[in-house]
């Protein structure tokens, strides 16, 4: 089986403003730097090129297509929608619904376009309580083959096996998107669940991780100063 993953559009670069919530980089237009953004406005998305590629690749033999969206470092609002930014990044600038709705758009599309190539969405973690409800009742409409998980499956990897069995979900283990499983690397440190792991939450370098978390909100706070 060979399964792809696939980063359907990139958005205009963004950074930090004076408030500390993100704001587009200033580019000149028609900008075409960014696959699948719009040239006349950078922030929105253009999917005709990347749906042209997802058909392309339907005649590869491929079994799955995973679709992304965005960039973790120019874009994280994009590409992984959160409560809260990593170390490195910024307040989000948008509802974090605006970027799950934007990720599973960009999935159904990608599905309409491959109706016989399996698409597995991805942006599900900040859902939390409402993900199960939300993914059956996508993929029971077709919006698209499957649903995958990652910062939820590092603080709730049962979430699946409880959900298909019935179980009540533990909320107590939902990921809350802290973003500490992404501060962890961009500070050299191992990813996890330092919130709510235990594990994770009694090794060494959540020291490490609170200091990149403290440093942020000082950043952030001198530049609304």
């Amino acid at each position: 089986m060979i399964g792809v993953r696939l980063s359907l559009f990139d958005l205009v670069p963004h950074r930090p403003g004076r408030d500390g919530r993100g704001e587009p980089e200033s580019v000149a237009l028609p900008y075409t730097d960014a696959f699948g953004a719009l040239a006349g406005d950078p922030t929105r998305t253009d999917l005709a090129e990347p749906l042209a590629l997802v058909r392309r690749l339907t005649g590869f033999g491929l079994s799955m297509l995973n679709v992304s969206g965005g960039s973790p470092y120019y874009v994280p609002h994009a590409q992984r929608p959160a409560a809260f930014p990593p170390s490195d990044g910024y307040e989000t600038p948008e509802d974090p619904l605006v970027g799950v709705a934007r990720l599973l758009d960009a999935a159904r599309a990608a599905q309409r376009a491959a109706p016989e190539l399996p698409i597995v969405s991805t942006g599900w973690s900040y859902l939390q309580e409402y993900l199960p409800h939300v993914a059956q009742a996508c993929v029971r409409d077709g919006w698209f083959g499957g649903v995958g998980i990652g910062r939820m499956a590092l603080a709730y990897p049962d979430l699946p096996a409880d959900v298909l069995a019935g179980r009540e979900i533990d909320v107590s283990r939902l990921c809350r998107t802290f973003s500490d499983c992404t501060t962890a690397p961009r500070a050299g440190l191992v990813s996890g669940c330092y919130p709510l792991d235990p594990f994770y939450r009694e090794r060494p370098e959540r020291a490490g991780v609170l200091a990149a978390k403290r440093a942020r909100r000082s950043r952030s706070s001198g530049g609304q100063r």
